[in-house]
């Protein structure tokens, strides 16, 4: 049976994924789709499957190993497939057989060739050349990009992967190499044109393979005996250049997903870097603006980045270079010398959540608007419905009264359904409202999204928050599973406490937080009655809602959950 390599699908737009879990050993038997290790992005995890039924021969992949797509985890010897393996082994040895015989006719050929002493015609026929044209390539669907350098001239001699021009988009730099060895012919463009995929740039003059491999057939007949004829030549010189062609595409290929990742950062067109650069400086943290460049028309190199960074650290703390915000940096603690101490290291997702918060901290100003909701009637009738609960095998919780109510609030007052563009010039509004609910899981915070909140039943959106829940719970979300809220929501009302103030989870501009309800007694008809109040919180983004418009929000949030009724008008 035929060994296979296993290698890591695509996974979108995700890179360096953290492998968490193997769930087999050498050895195994699996099927076609049985989970084989699990993957961690930074925000999800992923079950890898098999992509056909066989026994795992080696795991090449390990707990910790960061991969991409394509990278190679497993060897599996595959099933079922003894007659393409035997026809193989068939055609392969009708192969050899007919490169034995070819060689022969060669040898028979040869020493006939010499006693004539007639001319290698081939070997003597120069080198060909042909004259092509260089377009530009695939670069990520960008149109119109500006070429802001040339770096050849008509005559130059370059080798495949040189440097022949660089473009720059609205966010990011590339420079375009050629795909083969040459000579320059000449410039289709300048300097300031703009080019799109399949534009001409450049006429050069390619040496064809061929004419290399015979020269080099010829002076190994002079000093030794030639091990193959023409026909052979002719075909190693066709593998080459299929071979050739094959890495040059593979090369392109590369060149614009690197295009791809450095667009989806760059924030200043105005400085000259290539993507190797840019994924150091991100790495790193480094703003390039902010990084004098030493190369060719300021171009920032990898030194700059490493010298910026080196003079940073050797500079004063409270130059913020720990936190690169201008913020001093907290002094590391020998704890230790107090007592017994244990480093605990921190999962992906942890930090990850820990970054965000932090950004957003920095970056929001943030205000709380408190209020409480009488839900008496709210939970009378919840607890009225535990038949049909138990009918439908669906657990219903208060929380999705609460995501069903912010979504009549959201429609209402749409200033909280929109985000602040980084220009800080324009709201984005959105037309549709999705709510993302915070959980928390053993690795970390997530928090999934449930979708069009607003069209959905309670019973719909009972049963989507416990599947989500579930997968948050077991590290099974996707990354699609936790895009695109408009707002979200976090409950502690499961646990305690009277109240807190959650973080805004930008670009949201509103995010509600749930305590535990309480039985108050409220003055109702000149007496005290008891009632279940439930109190409840929202941090809204100030630069984006005005306070007014919060009061609003929280006394029209408490209106509709005191009586559910408000849902169906």
């Amino acid at each position: 049976m035929p060994v296979e390599s296993i290698k890591v699908p695509d996974l979108g737009d995700t890179k360096d994924v953290e492998v968490i879990e193997i769930l087999v050993k050498e050895g195994d038997s699996v099927q076609e789709n049985d989970s084989l290790l699990v993957l961690e992005s930074d925000k999800a995890a992923m079950e890898i499957p098999s992509p056909r039924s066989g026994v795992i021969k080696k795991i090449i992949a390990k707990v910790g190993d960061e991969v991409n797509k394509g990278d190679e985890i497993f060897s599996i010897e595959v099933e079922g497939d003894d007659d393409a393996s035997a026809k193989g082994d068939s055609d392969s040895q009708a192969d050899t057989k007919a490169a034995d015989k070819s060689e022969a006719r060669t040898q028979e050929q040869e020493p006939a060739s010499e006693s004539e002493q007639q001319p290698e015609q081939e070997a003597d026929k120069p080198a060909e050349k042909s004259v092509e044209l260089i377009r530009v390539p695939d670069i990520g669907g960008d149109s119109d990009v500006e070429v802001i350098e040339i770096h050849v001239k008509e005559g130059d001699e370059v080798k495949a992967e040189d440097a022949l021009i660089t473009l720059e988009s609205d966010k990011a730099a590339m420079d375009v190499p050629s795909p083969a060895s040459g000579i320059v012919k000449s410039l289709k463009i300048k300097v300031g044109d703009k080019v799109s995929k399949d534009s001409p740039v450049l006429e050069m003059e390619v040496t064809s393979a061929a004419g290399g491999a015979a020269g080099k057939s010829e002076q190994s007949g002079k000093t030794e005996k030639a091990e193959s004829a023409q026909g052979t030549g002719k075909t190693e010189a066709a593998s080459d250049t299929s071979s050739s062609a094959k890495l040059d595409d593979k090369r392109l290929a590369k060149k614009q997903a690197e295009f791809a990742e450095t667009a989806a950062s760059r924030s200043d067109s105005k400085v000259y870097a290539g993507p190797a650069v840019r994924k150091l400086a991100r790495e790193l943290g480094v703003d390039l603006t902010l990084v004098e460049g030493s190369g060719n028309k300021g171009r920032v190199q990898k030194e700059d980045v490493q010298n910026f960074v080196k003079s940073r650290l050797q500079g004063p703390a409270t130059a913020g270079a720990g936190s690169g915000a201008g913020i001093p940096a907290i002094p590391d603690v020998d704890f230790s010398q107090f007592g017994d101490v244990e480093e605990l290291p921190m999962s992906k997702l942890h930090k990850v959540t820990a970054a965000n918060m932090h950004r957003n901290w920095l970056n929001v100003p943030a205000v709380a608007q408190f209020n409480e909701a009488d839900v008496t009637g709210l939970e009378e009738f919840r607890n009225a419905q535990r038949k049909e609960s138990d009918k439908r095998g669906v657990k219903l919780t208060p929380l999705p009264f609460m995501l069903k109510a912010c979504a009549k609030v959201l429609d209402e007052y749409k200033q909280f359904n929109v985000s602040l563009h980084s220009s800080g010039e324009v709201l984005i509004q959105k037309k549709y409202i999705h709510i993302g609910v915070a959980v928390a899981t053993e690795a970390g915070l997530v928090v999934p999204v449930i979708r069009n909140v607003d069209q959905k039943s309670i019973w719909q959106i009972a049963a989507e928050l416990a599947e989500m829940t579930d997968k948050a719970k077991n590290r099974r979300l996707s990354k699609e599973d936790m895009q695109g809220a408009c707002f979200t929501i976090s409950s502690l009302g499961a646990i305690g406490g009277t109240s807190f103030t959650p973080i805004v989870n930008a670009p949201e501009v509103g995010i509600l937080g749930i305590s535990k309800t309480q039985v108050k007694p409220v003055y109702i008809n000149n007496e005290f009655v008891p009632r279940q109040m439930l109190p409840f919180v929202l941090c809204y983004d100030h630069r984006a809602v005005n306070g007014v418009d919060a009061g609003m929000f929280v006394t029209r949030l408490a209106e509709i959950l005191s009586d559910i009724r408000l849902l169906m008008m």
